[in-house]
């Protein structure tokens, strides 16, 4: 049901921050207090980010002949959000402040859209919501992607609540979300419209829009198989729940999916059995669940990697991408809930091993990624150096990129991705000397099975050498061997 109090819900929105300020502040230092617990955030794709804003300020002076810079209309915002803040600040100091601001974005779009599905503020949510904003697609450094998403969370909230004039407001950042990534315009346009038809139907015929629903993702199904070159997922589509988010750098973390798993679900069925005779608890309830079937019925449905005509790289890894907004729905089921002691010590319970894991694995990387800063660091400037660098046993967040970042200022990340991919802002023309120029040889390089050519030399390699996958050695690259050749990983 839409907002009926009388006043706007932006106006609203204004009360409860003038009236919560405080707590507003202390619950953002505390979100974001991973940012800041090592010296680097480790994010997977964020060393890439920060690389290629550094190559773009090279060829902005002429100083990387064969790099150009190309101007595109999506997937850019957070490249070009970083660059401005390097203007001001340093580079590290532009990192740290971009990704603060996304973290910021993602978790209050998420408590907004939370509340928005309880109509009031969810507090004791917050632990899993601050889960949720560390999960995979976090720690896998889709920050485009992320920040669209967080934008839509933000919209579809004031679309939920808001009056006519306010759901107009709701697109209005619609060109940022598709600067960031179109998935994030996409989502709130589908789930915009579905509630909207949900709130004009009687509740019993909510059921007649669901199967519709799920009939038009059905049918766009077949359409993929049909007209495009579709990749499928390989892990058991049973994992994506939304839980899987909390599956970052091993086996252990099943522990707190498999915590997220019951107690939500338990949460959320004893709420629903003793207050089942409460006027509106069913009409609360409603609306948020569908959404989530509809989101998991994509997760079944959609491939796990699109490739589109003319475009070199596949739009990847689309099935655990949506289960970001499966997390987020999960929130909004548990923010219906009425609130009760047990449920925030239950989260929090929850919450403080998910961040106590990755505290721990995450100053790991870091005490890699200074191994990585200190060989080539003994490199004369202006070196070409690949790295295969493999994540750790039942990992699902890859961590090849922390070379880029410690080349910045010294040395080319040779085997870099982004200007072969024809999807981000830097790109690489045949015959230059600072990046590999197709995107087979950078997968090859990155697994360490690239044959190196004499046009690749002088190179250098950084490599595991030791079964632990945490010590890291550096060597120069001679023609005809694999890149990787030396390479000691820990088992996958």
């Amino acid at each position: 049901m839409r907002n009926n109090s009388g006043a706007s819900a932006l106006a609203q929105a204004v009360a409860f921050v003038s009236e919560h300020w405080l707590k507003l502040l202390a619950t953002s230092a505390l979100v974001l207090a991973p940012c800041y617990w090592h010296r680097r955030i480790e994010a997977g794709d964020l060393g890439s980010h920060l690389y290629n804003v550094w190559l773009a300020h090279l060829i902005e002076r002429g100083q990387a002949p064969g790099l150009v810079i190309s101007f595109l209309w999506t997937n850019v915002f957070f490249d070009h959000l970083l660059a401005g803040l390097a203007k001001i600040f340093t580079i590290h100091g532009a990192e740290k402040i971009a990704v603060s601001l996304a973290v910021l974005i993602f978790f209050w779009g998420a408590f907004a859209l939370a509340a928005a599905a309880a109509r009031r503020a969810p507090w004791f949510i917050a632990p899993l919501l601050a889960m949720t904003t560390y999960g995979w697609t976090f720690e896998m450094g889709f920050f485009n992607y992320y920040v669209s998403l967080g934008l839509s969370f933000l919209s579809l909230a004031l679309f939920w609540r808001g009056n006519r004039f306010e759901r107009f407001l709701a697109f209005v950042p619609a060109p940022l979300m598709v600067l960031a990534h179109p998935l994030g315009l996409v989502w709130l346009v589908a789930a915009a419209f579905y509630i909207a038809v949900a709130e004009a139907v009687p509740q019993r015929r909510q059921i007649l829009l669901f199967l519709v629903a799920a009939g038009g993702l059905l049918l766009f199904y077949f359409y993929l198989q049909r007209h495009f070159v579709v990749d499928v997922e390989e892990n058991p589509l049973y994992i994506f729940t939304g839980a899987d988010q909390f599956l970052l750098f091993g086996a252990r973390y099943k522990i707190v999916q498999t915590a997220a798993l019951i107690f939500v679900p338990a949460s959320i069925l004893w709420d629903v059995i003793r207050r089942r005779r409460e006027p509106g608890v069913w009409t609360a309830y409603a609306i948020p669940l569908q959404l989530f079937l509809l989101v998991e019925l994509g997760v079944i449905l959609l491939p796990d990697g699109i490739r589109f005509p003319g475009h070199p790289a596949a739009l990847a890894l689309l099935t655990e991408r949506i289960t970001s907004i499966s997390a987020v729905l999960l929130c909004c089921l548990l923010a219906v809930m009425k609130q009760r002691k047990w449920h925030l010590a239950g989260l929090s319970a929850i919450a403080a091993v998910f961040f106590w894991f990755l505290y721990q694995d995450t100053a790991i990387l870091n005490r890699m990624e200074a191994q990585v800063e200190q060989l080539v660091a003994t490199l004369p400037p202006g070196q070409r150096v690949l790295g295969t660098i493999k994540p750790p046993a039942g990992s699902r967040v890859l961590i090849q990129h922390m070379l880029d970042r410690a080349c910045i200022g010294h040395c080319f990340s040779y085997g870099n991705y982004e200007p072969t991919t024809g999807m981000f802002h830097v790109r690489a023309l045949p015959e230059n000397s600072y990046n590999m120029t197709d995107g087979d040889s950078t997968a090859s390089m990155e697994d360490g099975s690239y044959e190196v050519q004499a046009r690749d030399l002088p190179a250098f390699q950084v490599y595991q050498c030791s079964l632990t996958g945490t010590d890291l050695c550096l060597r120069p690259l001679e023609e005809g061997e694999d890149n990787d050749r030396l390479g000691i990983h820990p088992p996958q």
